[in-house]
């Protein structure tokens, strides 16, 4: 069982052992001061993501702690993660479902989506998807769909509009560019 402790919007792996296994389970977090890690073997502590985190307690990987050492249980993360990241309901139910089919995911923020998507990890391959995720019933803007999927398109990714409905079903669309 591995061991961090929730500070703000982040739970840190301080043993750099346990952070070097995480991370190897499936490219978990961020090293911290490692912008691009090259492979597993790093000395520094691991930075998770409130939905990665809860991912992570959810799957019996890791127990998160204060900063005054008390455990924090699982409910109490996850209630803590949807007052803190608009969407966190949304947002978890796609991670979780993208990570139980294999997938690697991470932040898509630099993209301007939710998710980069990988199949075999970063460093491995070029991320093939960025995904976005939307409440099945909402409105979109169309425009919103189709800056998404030019800035997909101009980074080489497949977008993807995920759509979560009521009970936590998911559909997935993919939207690929044609020429007319």
């Amino acid at each position: 069982m591995f061991e961090g402790v929730l500070l703000g919007i982040r739970v840190v792996v301080f043993d750099t052992m346990q952070a070097r296994n995480i991370y190897r389970l499936g490219y978990y977090g961020k090293p911290l001061g490692i912008p691009k890690p090259k492979g597993t073997e790093f000395s520094a502590p691991l930075e998770l993501g409130l939905i990665e985190a809860v991912y992570l307690a959810e799957n019996g990987l890791l127990n998160v702690y204060s900063t005054k050492g008390e455990r924090i249980d699982l409910e109490y993360l996850r209630k803590y993660a949807l007052s803190i990241i608009p969407r966190f309901s949304e947002l978890y139910v796609v991670y979780k479902d993208l990570r139980d089919k294999g997938y690697i995911v991470r932040s898509g923020l630099k993209y301007g989506s939710d998710f980069v998507v990988y199949e075999k990890g970063p460093g491995l391959e070029h991320a093939p998807y960025l995904v976005h995720v939307v409440r099945a019933y909402d409105q979109i803007d169309p425009l919103e769909i189709v800056r998404a999927g030019r800035l997909g398109h101009s980074v080489r990714k497949d977008f993807v509009l995920a759509l979560v409905y009521p009970g936590d079903k998911i559909s997935y669309l993919l939207f690929e560019w044609s020429k007319p």
